[in-house]
């Protein structure tokens, strides 16, 4: 499979498949395909996945697509304004995503729920009770809120975000949520009650304008300190 990111502010993810080749999509994710597509909407998992896939934002069905008779091309379009990512999953290499984050996937990659271990967390991360483990081998794309900035951190080091602007992290970070110290940084602070501190080793990757601020009207997003030795970057 080959596929191309097309876009900045919506963008749309084409894949290119061989004969044979299967991609997997929540309900409504395909925005164009080549006529050769064929398409089964199934559970892939039986109803257990099909229950958890619901906790963490996804339909309880998933659409598989087919290349048949030759080459097909299949088009997944985002939903909100932000950015598509590619991550290359293979056993061992988990990887932690938003609720609503999948967009799409090759047949081999397995999507389920992650319940976070600790409820202050669950309770008052911003991501809620349930997140979306990755799994499996092949590529997985990936929808996130506005741009994305990404962080490297080492074993220990641990970066403070405002609740709801963690798009992924590799499985090996921890999430933990700790309150604002001070009752007045509480109540005029604008940060809530609670933040949220991610642990490595690991990699993370933010987003700047999370859906669940923009639903509240809030054009604001905030994050927490970083140390100096965690390079970043950014892109759209």
């Amino acid at each position: 499979m080959k596929y191309e990111i097309i876009g900045e502010t919506l963008p749309v993810v084409v894949c290119h498949l061989e004969d044979g080749e299967r991609m997997i999509t929540e309900q409504g994710g395909m925005a164009w395909m080549s006529p050769n597509m064929s398409m089964e909407t199934t559970t892939n998992g039986g109803a257990g996945k099909a229950v958890g896939r619901m906790f963490t934002g996804e339909g309880a069905f998933l659409n598989v697509y087919t290349a048949e008779g030759g080459p097909g091309l299949i088009a997944f379009a985002s939903s909100f304004p932000g950015s598509i990512r590619a991550f290359e999953i293979t056993p061992g290499n988990e990887m932690i995503f938003q609720r609503h984050a999948f967009l799409a996937s090759e047949a081999g990659v397995d999507v389920s729920a992650y319940l976070l271990k600790k409820v202050g967390t669950a309770l008052f991360g911003g991501e809620g009770f349930v997140m979306q483990k990755v799994e499996g081998q092949g590529t997985v794309f990936a929808e996130f809120d506005g741009h994305v900035v990404e962080y490297d951190l080492k074993d220990g080091e641990e970066i403070v975000i405002s609740s709801g602007n963690l798009a992924a992290m590799t499985a090996g970070c921890t999430m933990e949520v700790k309150g604002v110290p001070g009752a007045k940084n509480k109540i005029f602070g604008g940060e809530g009650f609670f933040l949220t501190h991610i642990k490595g080793p690991g990699h993370i990757w933010l987003q700047t304008m999370p859906l669940s601020k923009w639903r509240r009207g809030s054009g604001s997003s905030s994050s927490g300190s970083v140390s100096a030795s965690a390079s970043a970057s950014t892109e759209g």
